[in-house]
């Protein structure tokens, strides 16, 4: 522990150690040190399930071409343009690769789910989920010869003039309270998980946000980064925010409290007032925006309401939906107003237009002579009993992060790259996403900026 590395990366998700494995193939020593206990590696990949990539053809486990352009047309759709043109390019274009790339790091590919998600030609799932996958990256990271640390949290970083010198431990381990490396690569992940931080943009607001994720993902890094002339990206208040269940733990519910049954029905606040169309467009490209919709009603809650024809339809989650034999009693059981939710329902169901369902496509049932429409998979909820999910945020990482190139080489506030400091992940997610997100970019980020921040500072550490 006392020598000096080549590579310092901090960090143990898929950015952390795709970086780790692509610095240690290029022949540097690479040392990882992960802020959580062993069981809790990993960040927020526990959680994943799959990563999006540009192909152009089918394979054994995607149905169908997903080109560079229709990639790229995908990301400004869900952005409204606000990424970084020639680094979301870059990523797509090396997204190609990854896939060939990540199963010779021992990662397994399963075929798509199926459902409301509609990824079977877009997305790549992990047979096992995201904690195979880890569980395969480290396994092979080990094999390498890549050293982890866990329970190996950062004190301070010794920057001068835009060059990474050392890592102070907060615990001494095998007696060095301090690390050296010749090149940094952070892959720590946002400030989720810091719900005081969170305060300083939302208010007391973000008391009532649960986070999705990692309770480890405290921004502590991307702080000391932003604080010693690292120049930041994004909008604080933007992220990856979903409506999961307010049933749901504080911290590290995962993916099995997010709700996918929104386009099966209305979602009103706690005054039983819906506030927005809820059949905007297909869903893998819609989900993340309904965190911070549902933030921004008061009290930060808000209830999926649907009938019993439709229960079958989406995957079910891990708490069960509120029953009612009536909408009245459905109410009650949610503490809204009966009359206001009879009558929200009541003028949905004659503003629903006559159609034919198919929720893999934009279909044509609609609503007229409402505000919001609910501009496709309109259906009426008259099918006793009534059910309901209560929801509130769901955030799953922050936007908020540190500008790179194409390198993965962090930018310092006077426009200059760092000397050797290279960073991957969510800590640098807001240069591709500006605001929005759709199904499986957060993998691809972690897993492209990975990879190269990894080789790169590879040759930074050898010359």
């Amino acid at each position: 522990m006392k020598r000096r590395f080549d590579v310092l990366v901090i960090g143990g998700g898929n950015a952390a150690l795709c970086a780790a494995i692509s610095a240690r193939r290029s022949g540097a020593s690479v040392l990882v040190l992960e802020g959580a206990p062993k069981f809790y590696r990993g960040g927020n990949t526990r959680h994943t399930r799959n990563m999006r990539c540009a192909h152009d053809a089918a394979t054994d486990i995607l149905t169908g071409p997903y080109t560079e352009e229709e990639f790229w047309q995908d990301l400004l759709l869900v952005t409204g343009g606000e990424t970084d043109e020639e680094l979301a390019k870059f990523m797509i274009r090396e997204s190609k690769d990854i896939l060939n790339w990540i199963v010779e790091q021992g990662v397994r590919w399963q075929p798509s789910l199926g459902g409301t998600l509609s990824l079977g030609r877009t997305n790549s799932f992990f047979l096992g989920g995201g904690r195979a996958m880890l569980n395969a990256l480290y396994l092979t990271a080990e094999q390498l010869g890549v050293q982890i640390i866990y329970d190996a949290e950062i004190a301070d970083l010794h920057i001068e003039d835009g060059m990474f010198l050392a890592a102070h431990l907060k615990q001494p381990i095998d007696g060095a309270t301090e690390i050296r490396a010749s090149a940094l690569v952070a892959a720590a992940g946002g400030f989720e998980a810091n719900i005081e931080w969170l305060k300083e943009y939302w208010g007391e607001a973000a008391d009532n946000f649960l986070i999705r994720g990692t309770p480890y993902n405290r921004g502590s890094i991307l702080k000391m980064l932003l604080a010693k002339g690292v120049q930041d990206i994004g909008d604080p208040t933007q992220c990856h925010a979903v409506a999961i269940d307010a049933r749901a733990p504080k911290f590290d519910g995962g993916i099995i409290t997010r709700h996918d049954s929104v386009v099966f029905g209305i979602v009103v606040n706690k005054h039983a007032q819906r506030f927005y169309d809820e059949g905007e467009d297909i869903w893998p490209k819609r989900y993340a925006i309904w965190g911070r919709l549902v933030a921004a009603q008061p009290d930060q809650i808000a209830y999926i309401i649907f009938d019993s024809a439709v229960v079958t339809s989406f995957m079910p989650t891990l708490f069960p939906p509120i029953a009612g034999g009536t909408i009245a009693e459905l109410a009650t059981k949610l503490e809204l107003d009966p009359v206001a939710l009879e009558k929200t329902i009541t003028d949905f169901n004659a503003a629903v237009q006559p159609g034919t369902f198919d929720h893999t496509i934009l279909d044509d049932c609609r609503t007229e002579g409402i505000t919001p429409q609910k501009t496709h998979w309109a259906r009426k909820i008259e099918a006793a009993p009534y059910l309901a999910y209560p929801v509130r945020p769901g955030i799953t990482f922050t936007y908020l992060g540190t500008r790179v190139n194409k390198q993965s080489r962090m930018l310092m506030k006077d426009g200059k790259p760092s000397a050797n400091m290279f960073a991957a992940g969510e800590i640098m997610a807001g240069n591709v996403l500006g605001k929005g997100y759709a199904a499986g970019i957060g993998m691809t980020i972690g897993s492209v900026f990975g990879r190269v921040a990894g080789r790169e500072a590879a040759r930074n550490a050898k010359n």
